[in-house]
């Protein structure tokens, strides 16, 4: 499970056996989100994240799109 970023206290992840659609997991000390990572950064999941924490990873996501979409093309090819 590649670590793609490291912010804040927050990891963003995409493993390596994944299914569509393409999306990166985040986690910190509270919990874990995942979001969607397509055309836009859409939350699909959360356990435990905090709703500040949430706010932040969408925008980290949202800042760093082009580089984290990369990564899962890097391991599962287009999307």
């Amino acid at each position: 499970m590649p670590t793609v970023l490291m912010l804040f206290g927050l990891k963003f992840r995409i493993y390596t056996a994944e299914h569509l659609p393409p999306h990166c997991h985040v986690t910190s000390q509270d919990g874990q989100a995942k979001f969607e990572i397509k055309d836009e950064v859409i939350l699909m999941e959360n356990h435990g994240l905090k709703p500040k924490d949430l706010s932040l990873a969408k925008a980290i996501l949202e800042e760093n799109l082009e580089l984290i979409q990369e990564e899962w093309k890097k391991l599962h090819g287009e999307f």
